[in-house]
């Protein structure tokens, strides 16, 4: 019995530890209207300190939706996650700072470690845009 309340217990911490959002492509499209492209850098954490670069957009903090539908502004940072619901119901995710719009279209990259290129996704082919936040 005890064995369940510890996997009951690391659940809910894994279910409570990241909180999402929404956002309409609208919302998105306005917040972004006075963004920049930019490299992204990481770095590993051990020597010899190799810097990895990926495209991506200049937004330090996003206005989205909570659970309630109330507005809220959060940070964004290099863990920040966006996931794409398209209107056939298939679904992207990939990390938002690295999300670009470009020509009708949303790309970005699935590591920050090099450039994975997510399939571009049409602003007009967008059913729903969650965010998740560490």
């Amino acid at each position: 019995m005890e064995k369940h309340r510890i996997l009951f217990a690391a659940a809910c911490l894994l279910l409570t530890g990241c909180a999402t959002y929404h956002i309409t492509t609208q919302s998105l499209v306005q917040q972004f209207a006075n963004t920049q492209p930019e490299k992204k850098y990481t770095y590993l954490p051990e020597f010899p300190f190799i810097p990895f670069g990926v495209n991506g957009n200049s937004l330090q903090t996003l206005t989205v939706l909570d659970k309630n539908g109330k507005e809220t502004v959060i940070p964004v940072s290099n863990r920040t996650s966006v996931r794409i619901t398209r209107n056939d119901s298939s679904r992207t995710t990939f990390y938002f700072n690295t999300l670009l719009i470009q020509d009708s279209t949303i790309t970005g990259s699935k590591t920050h470690f090099f450039e994975a290129h997510i399939k571009p996704v049409k602003l007009k082919d967008i059913a729903k845009i969650e965010v998740q936040k560490d």
